[in-house]
């Protein structure tokens, strides 16, 4: 049997719209590779939360996803919560501080017995 060759033009004897036809095929490869590579890379890193949900089962692509965006929507709530946890402390502690230096400011310009100021003050200060 006799070789077969192909002749390929070259490049330049191609019309865009030729070349586009040739290209499309191998970006389209490309772009499913990258989503692929994200979704496999995406359910490695959350692998325990997925075995915690569906242990013992094949994940299909589309859970892979449904299930990254449930955890990303928990972590964002628990984060939020922490965040004004944090905050109302700090507001609490700001404005105890506040009222405590507006009672020492008033206790010192009003003349008041020596042994209640301390109690107040001792008291103020647990």
């Amino acid at each position: 049997m006799a070789p077969s060759t192909v002749f390929l033009e070259p490049d330049n004897l191609l019309t865009p719209k030729e070349k586009n036809k040739l290209r499309k095929p191998v970006v389209e490869k490309m772009r499913r590779d990258r989503i692929n590579s994200s979704i496999e890379q995406l359910k490695l890193l959350l692998e325990k939360e997925f075995q915690r949900h569906q242990p013992n089962s094949k994940l299909e692509k589309a859970d892979i996803l449904e299930m990254t965006v449930s955890y990303l929507k928990q972590q964002s709530q628990l984060q939020m919560k922490r965040s004004f946890h944090k905050s109302s402390q700090f507001d609490f502690r700001e404005g105890y501080s506040r009222c405590l230096q507006e009672a020492f400011h008033f206790l010192s310009l009003h003349k008041v017995r020596t042994e209640t100021q301390s109690k107040l003050l001792s008291h103020f200060q647990k």
